[in-house]
């Protein structure tokens, strides 16, 4: 019949107040010394962060008084603190979508665009750049919903309170802007669409390059003419001859401003900005207005995967790669486009 506790107990004699003492003292030292050492040498899995405890999907409001009203997108609504530190990173991508590309996205998450939060988290980390998935509002409860759970999903959201409409590109780009330079404390703010292959490996090492000039506007650099009418696109081959006045920007799919441009748009009031129908057009003109340095690099715009393309879509065929839902799963699947080293640059 085994012992009962109280038996055991009463066979040993209490140890003496100061033997408790010294024993309770090695233990707590012991408990301190042994966390420290499992802090200090635990790999980065098991290490508190606050980055992955937050919801990365966050919704901005913003209004004609430039204003900014950080929601915190929990689905209920909530109020994020406005006076959250502003995330570093070197560079933000916000991925340009919109309600009928959700096969796109889809597209994107099983090539170069991680689809976990740990892979972004990992992909972060590696170059020093973080991505998110840049959409309005529209009055279709239908789309919303269908939005809703794929923000659930996938955490991977900066949500604009805007309504989302192909004819309002340039208000969304502004919007994207001053949202993201409220979110996150970064270097460049580089505005993509969700139709191209990206390698943000070189990216990253294109940002980080020194620079002489702290606005800088780059790019892949083209000359074209202001048509605020579309009937009048059929004027373009002309326009040379005719004296047309062109102008430097950058192709639409990708381009990025650092911070300091980026802090000018947002400090200036949203009325004060002449919007243009195209969207690329319109930021070219506020950069040209600005006078920042115009940073062309033609590997932003490549038609195909080379040991140095950063960003590929189908120049000058599509504004993006064509039928990109099935065209970027086949650049994935060769070797050239995601598992070419990166070739160093010829200034570095």
């Amino acid at each position: 019949m085994p012992s009962s506790p109280k038996y055991l107990h009463s066979r040993l004699s209490p140890p003496s107040p100061s033997r408790r003492s010294a024993f309770l003292m090695f233990f707590c030292l012991f408990i301190g010394i042994s966390g420290l050492i499992f802090g200090l040498t635990a790999p980065s899995g098991y290490r508190c962060s606050h980055t992955t405890a937050d919801p990365r999907s966050v919704r901005v409001v913003w209004d004609i008084n430039s204003n900014t009203n950080l929601n915190n997108n929990n689905n209920d609504g909530s109020v994020l603190n406005t006076e959250k530190k502003r995330h570093k990173v070197m560079g933000f991508v916000g991925i340009q979508t919109g309600f009928g590309s959700a096969g796109r996205r889809e597209s994107l998450r099983k090539t170069w665009m991680p689809s976990d939060l740990q892979g972004l988290q990992r992909l972060e980390e590696s170059t020093g750049l973080a991505f998110r998935f840049i959409i309005g509002k529209t009055n279709d409860k239908s789309k919303m919903a269908k939005l809703k759970k794929e923000v659930a999903e996938y955490d991977d959201f900066l949500l604009l309170d805007i309504e989302e409409q192909y004819s309002k590109l340039p208000y969304k780009t502004l919007a994207f802007f001053k949202a993201a330079y409220a979110l996150f404390d970064s270097e460049f703010y580089v505005k993509a669409d969700d139709d191209i292959y990206l390698r943000p490996d070189r990216l990253s090492i294109l940002l980080a390059k020194e620079r002489g000039h702290s606005q800088t506007y780059l790019g892949c650099m083209k000359k074209g003419p202001v048509f605020t009418d579309p009937k009048l696109k059929w004027y373009e081959p002309l326009s040379f001859l005719l004296g047309k006045e062109y102008f430097l920007h950058a192709y639409g799919p990708i381009y990025a401003l650092s911070a300091d441009v980026v802090a000018s748009l947002v400090a200036l009031r949203n009325d004060s900005f002449r919007m243009f129908s195209n969207e690329d057009v319109t930021i070219g003109a506020w950069m040209l207005a600005m006078n920042v340095n115009h940073e062309d690099d033609r590997a932003l715009c490549e038609p195909e995967c080379t040991p140095s393309s950063i960003a590929v879509w189908d120049i000058p065929k599509c504004s993006g790669l064509c039928n990109p839902e099935t065209k970027l799963l086949e650049l994935h699947q060769q070797e050239s486009c995601s598992k070419s080293p990166t070739m160093a640059s010829d200034d570095e």
